[in-house]
């Protein structure tokens, strides 16, 4: 079994390392997409009028959850309109 032997100076440049990667990572600004859309959204998104929303929701093209009035989307059921259809 070799025996390696850590000087301070090895721990000083394995801090400074570590702590440029922290830095690296903490500065990728990578969003997450959203789960779920709130109606204005999904308006631009498909741009149509807030009419039209109301009218792919009663028709059932578009699945919603309704919470305290406001009208929710999955994102993943937008992009599947917005392949389909155009």
């Amino acid at each position: 079994m070799a025996i390696e032997i850590i000087t301070k100076d090895d721990l000083e440049l394995f801090r400074a390392k570590l702590l440029e990667d922290i830095k690296n990572l903490l500065n990728t600004k990578s969003e997450a997409p959203k789960k779920w859309l709130k109606s204005y959204q999904v308006k631009n998104m498909l741009k149509i009028s807030p009419g039209t929303l109301q009218t792919l929701r009663t028709k059932g093209t578009i699945r919603y959850s309704k919470i305290g009035g406001i009208f929710y989307y999955k994102y993943e059921d937008i992009l599947k309109i917005l392949n389909n259809e155009r």
